[in-house]
């Protein structure tokens, strides 16, 4: 097949991943503007940053991988033109997102004690308890505008979030600077001011999104409410495609998170550093994620047409699409290494650590890309079992391992780590792609075949 056959689908793949890419930084960038501001206060506030979204992160990715089970669904039935299984599944998903927020708010601030027992500095854990708390309950309204969200995305709906996560971004940055240094009328909170501008901004989202889509007429047949009431088969199948979702992010967010704890055992210093590295790989992560979201609609859409040939030939421009994206951002690090931190701190020795640790970052660009666009395609097709197996595989048997020898102060130290990362990330991108090959083939040849879930 010649190249053209995957360039041309590249304009409708950006078409649909822009908006999310845009939506999906903006998520990124309420963090980035909370290390920003926070960092001026010093280091030793931006490791609590760090070291309560380490725990932040990991419910974070839980709950998003519950919601990913609401995207594939809605597109095969979009694909089917199947209104009424796409309105079932959407009211049953928002049902599941609020019911997740609520269990994630609780679990972290069970969990919140965890943080006295991972060998960090007192200082760092003590400034990050009040962050946490704050934060935890942001939980909630995130998880149900995720519902939103992706059901919006599987209708290929994709610029409304868009919009609202832009507007968040706005208020948080708002009240971030008024809340962190006690500008006007305001307290100065410091980094309570930071998590309360990052929950008041998730309440924002939540409610212009619900307003949105709640005003289109296109969306009018949804929210009207379905008249069989709620079905176990359909929170079933939700359950059964979300959960191991929810473990394959998970696993990567787990490693990454690792990686914070790991680095906290070097110092403040080093912490600092690699939650900076960790900041800047987070933004381009989530273009990759953007052309992920649209490698789940369109291959979603082709399996519901049962149109195969069609479904592999765009997953594939999909791939190709990200990995010369990606190669950009690669060229991209290694050559601002030494700039980009300083948007972050002032500190000297945090700034070399930190530019160290971007070379790594641009060389496991390419990896991480394939492998999250990939995993997209396989959500499509939903398959979601045996791709989460070759997660754990690739993260805890053979990344983190060596993150933890390598990353010893006597050894490599930060560097080790995310030579461990890259390792991993290496390892899951071809063991995927591997899987992608065989069942697309498979659907191909035989024409139609029911995947497991």
């Amino acid at each position: 097949m010649h190249l053209t056959a995957y360039t041309k689908e590249f304009k409708k793949n950006l078409t649909i991943a822009l908006p999310v890419m845009l939506g999906q930084l903006g998520h990124v960038l309420v963090g980035l503007a909370d290390n920003i501001m926070v960092g001026k206060l010093g280091a030793a506030p931006l490791a609590a940053v760090s070291l309560g979204n380490s725990l932040v992160f990991i419910a974070l990715s839980i709950g998003v991988g519950f919601s990913f089970a609401i995207t594939p669904l809605i597109a095969e039935a979009d694909g089917a033109s199947n209104i009424e299984k796409g309105r079932s599944y959407f009211q049953h998903g928002i049902i599941m997102c609020l019911t997740t927020g609520v269990a994630l708010f609780l679990a972290l601030w069970l969990a919140k004690p965890v943080l006295f027992y991972l060998n960090q500095p007192d200082e760092v854990v003590q400034l990050a308890m009040p962050y946490l708390d704050i934060v935890a309950f942001s939980m909630i309204p995130l998880m149900v505008f995720q519902g939103f969200k992706q059901f919006g995305d599987g209708l290929s709906q994709t610029k409304y979030a868009m919009y609202a996560t832009i507007g968040a971004n706005v208020v948080n940055v708002l009240f971030n600077y008024l809340l962190i240094y006690g500008i006007w009328i305001f307290p100065r909170l410091e980094l309570e001011g930071a998590a309360l501008g990052t929950l008041i901004s998730r309440f924002f989202m939540l409610f212009f999104l619900y307003y949105i889509l709640r005003s289109k007429k296109k969306f009018a047949t949804y929210f009207v409410w379905a008249k069989k009431s709620l079905q176990k088969k359909v929170f079933k199948r939700l359950f059964n495609l979300g959960f191991p979702t929810a473990l394959q992010m998970l696993f990567e967010v787990g490693v990454f998170t690792g990686s914070v704890f790991l680095a906290g055992t070097l110092g403040t210093d080093p912490q600092a550093a690699n939650q900076v590295a960790l900041n800047l790989a987070s933004m381009t992560f989530m273009i990759a994620v953007g052309l992920g979201v649209t490698a789940t609609i369109r291959v979603g859409n082709q399996k519901g047409k049962k149109a195969f040939k069609e479904l592999r030939r765009i997953a594939l421009s999909t791939f190709l699409l990200v990995f010369l994206i990606e190669a950009v951002f690669a060229v991209g690090f290694i050559v601002l290494k030494d700039w980009l931190p300083t948007f972050y701190i002032d500190n000297t020795q945090v700034i070399y650590l930190a530019s160290q640790l971007l070379i790594i970052a641009a060389l496991f660009q390419l990896s991480d890309g394939l492998q999250v666009v990939i995993l997209g395609a396989l959500r499509g097709l939903q398959d979601v079992k045996i791709p989460t197996l070759f997660c754990f595989i690739a993260y805890w048997v053979i990344g983190f391992p060596i993150c933890f020898f390598l990353g010893k102060e006597d050894v490599l130290g930060s560097m080790g780590i995310w030579i461990g990362l890259l390792v991993g990330l290496s390892a899951s991108a071809v063991m995927l792609y591997f899987r992608f090959n065989y069942l697309s083939k498979k659907l191909i040849e035989k024409g139609s075949i029911s995947l497991p879930l």
